[in-house]
């Protein structure tokens, strides 16, 4: 249980306009009050799944969709970071000194957040549609050469 007590901003109406899928909420909650003084919290993905009782692509799926959000950032496996403005800290000037040190871009509120967070949804859908494209292109060519090849053997007999 956190002892923090401070924390920059209450967002609950923003988070809710951003509309993220209930894994990315229930993540961001877990992580919020397992996290240290300004926002930093040890946790591999299996652990954070079995405190949520979620597999590990929902997991996955959940955190991703925190950092689109920029809601929280992979600092390395197993180490993230919350956003400076949602965590909590130990008294009002630390958090006060995390939020002027963050940039603007990633700042809550910013009044294009929310817009910015869908638009990097979008392109990471879009990202996700290419990758799939390039797959399907590349196991059709596969098959046309085997295809090919076995057109080309002849029975000897």
């Amino acid at each position: 249980m956190s002892t923090l007590k401070w924390a920059a901003t209450n967002a609950d109406s923003l988070l809710a306009d951003l509309d993220l899928p209930p894994a990315a909420y229930r993540a961001l909650l877990k992580l919020r009050g397992r996290s240290e003084a300004g926002g930093r919290i040890s946790i591999d993905q299996a652990a954070l799944g079995e405190l949520l009782g979620l597999s590990r692509p929902s997991v996955n799926a959940a955190l991703r969709e925190l950092e689109l959000a920029k809601l929280v950032k992979k600092v390395r496996n197993g180490v993230y970071q919350i956003n400076p403005m949602l965590a909590g800290y130990s008294c009002p000037e630390d958090a006060e000194a995390a939020v002027k040190a963050m940039p603007k871009a990633d700042r809550l509120d910013n009044r294009n957040y929310v817009a910015s967070y869908h638009k990097a949804v979008a392109a990471y859908q879009d990202q996700l549609a290419e990758q799939r494209k390039k797959r399907a292109a590349l196991a059709a060519a596969r098959k046309a050469a085997a295809d090919k090849r076995r057109g080309s053997l002849h029975a000897v007999g």
